[in-house]
């Protein structure tokens, strides 16, 4: 069987970046065989949150490339100009592209490596390959679209699959009601209740506000509540001074803080990033509930400091029980669907690797984002955007993306292979 130096576990920004650095090392005389499986049938950046008016909330030159490389190929800049649109984006005066347009920039990085890449495969498991007492490779299990499972070695394995639904736990039982649905699902999912005129969104983050908005819009007889455990929106501060947390040098600050530190920064941070939607988001919502007051029609409401109690459903509806957090009292509300706009979690490449849990203690990763493994583990196995508590905040954001990806290649260049396929490591990565 063909013995890979890396399988990358799906093909998001983070691996088309990490595909793109491996390939700057290929042109310095390091080259590596790579293969990345995606179990989407084709690129799509957050596909159904691909919504009309949407722009992104992190600066363009923060692509895959700019800040390790301004001069490669697959700057977002470059990307402009062989697709003719260069000038016209100068004159929009932004650093902000829409989401539309930041999808198509990563398709067109993608495309370039379709040689390199599965799509509509899934990675199920990986399991040690053993010599002696040693784990020499990895194989890796994937099943396609159709069923047919396939196994490939690897010497060396990256998982970056992005985040999987958080559902708060009211609502885990009912997970397969198509009448609840996370918001990554909302564009697929929203288009097949075209019959719903109550809705209710759980969530106080930008893809709340920005769904609230999506669905005023699309019809003046739907009814909308906000619902949130804050007594308010609060914007996300993307100040200057505050900004510089999602910095390069910030990473090598963060992780060489203590646990407890580490986590009253993520703290007084929390707010640059989760429950935080733009300011025109936030007055674009007031301006609407300002407007119902002055035409004395009332179709949406916003409703703070609540949370889930209890869910009932049935063929005519979902009903909600909420929980003023402050007098405990219970209010109930019918709806049509129910949009949980309730954020990601990001363990679930402990769930793909629990084969190895006996070789990787506790999942602690390093500074160069290796997963620490015992002594006879050879494999080195890297993890992208699975690091926030060690590593800040832009772990699971593109703010680090290209240069993250430089020090993972780096170390990847680092490893030699002997004539047994076991690896050497050159040198410590700390």
């Amino acid at each position: 069987m063909k013995i890979y130096d890396l399988l990358g576990i799906g093909f998001g920004p983070s691996n088309i970046a990490l595909a793109i650095s491996l390939d700057e090392l290929r042109q310095l005389g390091h080259p590596l065989e790579c293969l990345f499986i995606e179990k989407q049938p084709n690129f799509a950046w957050h596909r159904d949150m691909l919504l009309n008016d949407a722009d992104m909330q992190i600066s363009f030159l923060k692509d895959l490339a700019t800040l390790r490389n301004p001069r490669s190929h697959f700057t977002f800049t470059n990307y402009l100009f062989e697709k003719g649109r260069l000038q016209d984006f100068i004159n929009l005066k932004t650093f902000f592209p829409s989401r539309q347009e930041f999808n198509d920039y990563l398709c067109w990085a993608a495309s370039h490596f379709e040689n390199n890449c599965i799509y509509h495969e899934e990675v199920i498991e990986v399991l040690p390959e053993k010599k002696g007492n040693e784990v020499t490779l990895l194989r890796v299990i994937s099943r396609d679209h159709i069923g047919n499972v396939r196994e490939r070695l690897t010497r060396n394995l990256v998982v970056s699959i992005g985040g999987t639904p958080k559902i708060p736990d009211s609502f885990r039982a009912l997970r397969n009601d198509p009448r609840i649905f996370h918001s990554s699902q909302y564009l697929s999912s929203i288009a097949d209740l075209g019959h719903a005129k109550r809705i209710a969104i759980i969530g106080a983050g930008q893809s709340a506000t920005e769904i609230f908005l999506d669905l005023h819009g699309r019809s003046s007889e739907l009814e909308i509540d906000l619902i949130m455990r804050g007594r308010a929106m609060h914007p996300s501060d993307d100040s200057p001074s505050v900004n510089e947390i999602f910095n390069i040098e910030f990473t090598d600050y963060m992780f060489s803080r203590t646990p407890e530190e580490r986590e009253r920064l993520l703290k007084e941070f929390h707010h640059t990033n989760y429950a935080a939607p733009d300011i025109d988001q936030i007055e674009n919502i007031f301006r609407i509930l300002y407007n119902q007051k002055v035409t004395g029609i009332s179709r949406h409401s916003v409703i703070t400091n609540h949370i889930t109690h209890e869910v009932e459903t049935s063929e005519y509806g979902i009903r909600l029980q909420l929980a003023d957090l402050e007098t405990q009292q219970i209010q109930e509300r019918d709806y049509d669907a129910i949009i949980l706009a309730t954020g990601y979690l990001r363990t679930h490449h402990q769930t793909i690797l629990a084969p190895l849990a006996t070789y990787l203690p506790n999942f602690s990763v390093t500074r160069h984002y290796r997963i620490e493994s015992t002594p006879n583990f050879k494999p080195a196995i890297f993890v992208q955007g699975a690091s926030e508590t060690t590593h800040g905040i832009s772990d699971s954001l593109l703010s680090v993306t290209a240069v993250r990806t430089r020090e993972i290649g780096d170390a990847l260049a680092s490893l030699t292979h002997n004539e047994a396929g076991t690896i050497t490591d050159r040198r410590v990565i700390a």
